[in-house]
């Protein structure tokens, strides 16, 4: 006949061997094994599961529960159990092991139980408690740790992914999310939980650990579940939160460092170069760019990445950093992306934006001097010469021109320098000082240059040190009024009727110095001379004859004649 019922948890042993007691005029309790941590001690009236054998003096065995493969559940100190059980169990710990010793008038008397217990039959029992719990009972919950940072704890409705590993309060496990590798992901505060779950995981923050203690009638209750669960079963629970999020999140976005003078924000259409590390809720790292030492380079507001990004990196100042938290509604959804990728994964971005522009920018020019009293700027086919700075908008040093022996020097308007320069170059005064911003579309362009990033934006910081007025493309010299009406004559000093290269350059040096007119700016004026004489020169003989030499405008005419 089976003596009582109730909850759970596993056990240890001990072993303490009783000698004969003798006549007994009450239970002889030997508690052969108590646990180090003792929690609660069963009361009268507590719920209690428990194992047991029961045997004669002689050790002949008239019952046991673990023949049956069901603990006893049942309610201790109500008159429910034989006099002699209900005395030895009160006051034991889970996992506790009692040797108890039943005198018969504490046990079925001088009547005994037909075919099973002789009449004055001492009895012995060898229990283990296995659960305890009582209809006043509460849900425990015990916070084993908790992240610094919490800005926002569950709440009902929420959707949150978890592991846990579920034991009986004995100790014996009946589920866990580690051996099946995935978090459990479901709803809080829907019925999709056991109450005591549904209870338990309120208010938890992101990477909190939290043990959960839940009472039958807030678990699976009477039926358990399966031959895991027996029937009212105290449940067990450590958890640990992973992410959570409800279906209602938008973004959300936490400035960590913003640069003072932000003059400009991005907005939808522009293309932003950033560096970033992605991280799942628990801080597990899925993705970094910092890691293949290349930015991120993408068009925001046109749906070229995911949603959450689309939204959270505008209104980013060059330079900022920005936390971004995209809930996976906006990112990869309940499928998620890869092996690094959850489905239903909340997605933390830690960004640093390196620069941004927009297809239709312009140039940027900001003067930082102007001399006083210019009435000279620089022009298309001027020749220039300055001093430059040239970075990256995060502020890497790219190049300078103070790392070479000389300024750097251009004829503008020739293509030689990229063309955000140029135009930066233009109407400027020697001495003035500038900043330029020069957008990709006028700079390197999406293939970049040797120590250029692709897409980069440039910063340069440019002084002009002189200027030479430049003459129109296609010429190398001009005349500052008429040219000599008999040039030819004039040209051939010697009067010999042929013209020599030294001859040539002699009769040009004589008209710049005189004022009368100007050759092409450059670093080698000689150079210049010789390619006018090598012009002139069109059967390349060493020497210019009268019906070689023609002016450009002259050239020119004949070239429209040929064309009509």
């Amino acid at each position: 006949m089976a003596p009582g019922s109730l909850v759970l948890l596993a056990g240890l042993l001990g072993a303490l061997a009783l000698g004969d007691p003798g006549p007994l005029e009450d239970v002889v309790i030997d508690r052969y094994y108590i646990p180090k941590i003792c929690l609660r001690e069963a009361q009268m009236g507590d719920f209690i599961r428990y194992h047991y054998n029961g045997t004669f003096k002689d050790g002949k065995k008239f019952d046991s529960s673990y023949d049956r493969g069901n603990a006893v559940a049942g309610v201790v100190g109500v008159g429910r159990l034989i006099t002699g059980m209900d005395r030895g169990l009160q006051g034991m710990c889970v996992n506790e092991r009692r040797r108890l010793v039943v005198p018969p008038h504490l046990g079925y008397g001088s009547i005994g139980v037909a075919g099973l217990i002789p009449p004055d039959a001492t009895l012995y029992f060898d229990v283990v408690l296995l659960d305890i719990w009582n209809k006043k009972d509460q849900l425990q919950v015990t916070t084993l740790s908790k992240p610094e940072r919490c800005n926002r704890t569950v709440e009902s409705s929420d959707f949150v992914r978890y592991h846990y590993n579920g034991t009986l309060l004995d100790g014996t496990p009946f589920d866990s999310s580690y051996s099946k590798q995935s978090t459990y992901d479901t709803y809080v505060g829907t019925g999709w939980l056991i109450k005591g779950m549904d209870q338990g995981l309120l208010g938890m923050c992101a990477g909190e650990k939290r043990s959960i203690v839940i009472p039958p009638f807030l678990a699976y209750g009477e039926k358990g579940y399966g031959t895991v669960i027996p029937p009212q079963a105290s449940l067990v629970f450590s958890v640990l939160l992973v992410d959570f999020h409800n279906p209602r999140d938008g973004v959300a976005l936490e400035q960590l460092q913003v640069p003072a003078g932000c003059g400009r924000r991005a907005a939808a259409g522009d293309f932003v170069r950033y560096h970033y590390n992605g991280t799942l809720m628990d801080g597990t790292l899925f993705d970094s760019s910092y890691s293949r030492n290349h930015t991120y380079d993408t068009y925001i507001g046109k749906g070229f990445i995911i949603p959450g990004m689309d939204q959270g990196l505008q209104g980013v100042c060059v330079g900022e950093r920005r936390r971004v938290v995209v809930p996976p509604h906006l990112a990869y959804g309940e499928s998620g992306a890869g092996d690094k990728i959850p489905g239903s994964a909340v997605l933390i971005f830690d960004v640093h934006v390196i620069d941004f522009h927009n297809p239709e920018d312009p140039v940027q020019i900001e003067t930082v001097h102007r001399p006083e009293g210019c009435n000279v700027t620089s022009r298309p086919r001027d020749f220039v010469r300055y001093h430059y700075n040239c970075s990256l908008l995060d502020g890497t040093r790219l190049f300078s021109s103070h790392d070479y022996e000389a300024p750097q020097e251009v004829t503008l308007g020739t293509n030689k320098v990229i063309e955000g320069l140029n135009r930066g170059l233009l109407d400027m005064c020697v001495g003035e000082r500038r900043v330029l911003i020069v957008p990709p579309h006028l700079g390197h362009g999406e293939s970049g240059a040797r120590g250029v990033p692709g897409s980069a934006v440039l910063r340069f910081d440019v002084e002009l040190l002189s200027l030479e007025e430049g003459v129109p493309e296609g010429y190398l010299f001009i005349w500052h009024g008429e040219p000599p009406a008999n040039l030819y004559q004039e040209m051939d000093l010697d009067r010999d009727g042929e013209i020599p290269a030294e001859e040539f350059s002699t009769f040009i040096k004589s008209q710049v110095a005189e004022g009368k007119g100007r050759l092409m700016p450059s670093s080698d004026p000689e150079k210049v001379i010789a390619d006018m004489f090598k012009n002139q020169d069109r059967n390349q003989d060493g020497k210019i004859t009268a019906e070689e030499l023609k002016l450009k405008t002259d050239e020119d005419r004949e070239k429209v004649h040929e064309e009509l």
